[in-house]
């Protein structure tokens, strides 16, 4: 029987071990109980519709509508939804990504489970949460420039190995205006060659190895 003061909880992971070792540690504790376990994004807007738990534990990778996506969707549509990033990543990027959709927390996988029971505990009680490595991370992501949709754009075909002229003919844009663009990124990467480039971008998690 649900206690009328427990935490509910809706965990979100595509990986079925993963999601059911989860919702089996969580529910060892007096105070938390996980009221629903969803394997995508789209799922977890579902159940939280259904159930309005107290916290939802959101994996970053997911199929189709990904950790980030459906946390944004999620606070739109319930401005007092509690998320909890739970990740194998945490680049720069995405923690700054996530905690701009709306996420209040984010935790590693690999972090100890005491500290993701406090840190459960901790947003549910209205908080956020952000481990100090992850604190100076977001810092850092936010004392650098902002890369344009374009930008990204362009290094994902960098890494690709195309040219300058070949970036322009798969976008249908000048070669000057790839010059221009290309100038600009790797200003803002402070990269001093297009390899340095994608290496940085690639550590920021700003593009992906698709």
């Amino acid at each position: 029987m649900l206690q009328p003061t427990a935490i509910t909880i809706l965990v979100v992971d595509d990986h079925f071990v993963v999601r059911s070792g989860l919702a089996a540690s969580l529910g060892l504790e007096a105070d938390l109980t996980v009221v629903a376990e969803a394997e995508c994004g789209e799922a977890a807007l579902t159940l939280y519709r259904q159930h309005r738990p107290a916290v939802v534990l959101m994996d970053l990778m997911l199929t189709g509508l990904n950790g980030i996506g459906a946390t944004e969707q999620l606070r739109s549509e319930f401005p007092e939804a509690k998320v909890i990033i739970f990740s194998t990543f945490a680049r720069n990027e995405e923690i700054y990504q996530a905690m701009r959709a709306g996420a209040k927390g984010y935790l590693l996988k690999t972090a100890p489970r005491a500290e993701l029971l406090t840190a459960i505990r901790t947003v549910s009680a209205g908080n956020s949460y952000l481990p100090p490595l992850l604190t100076e991370r977001l810092a850092e992501r936010l004392t650098q420039s902002e890369l344009t949709p374009r930008e990204r754009e362009i290094l994902q075909l960098i890494r690709r190995g195309l040219s300058n002229k070949e970036i322009g003919a798969a976008l249908f844009i000048a070669e000057d205006t790839v010059k221009r663009h290309v100038s600009n990124l790797m200003q803002k990467l402070q990269a001093g060659d297009r390899a340095q480039a994608v290496a940085e971008a690639l550590r920021r998690g700003l593009i992906t190895l698709d």
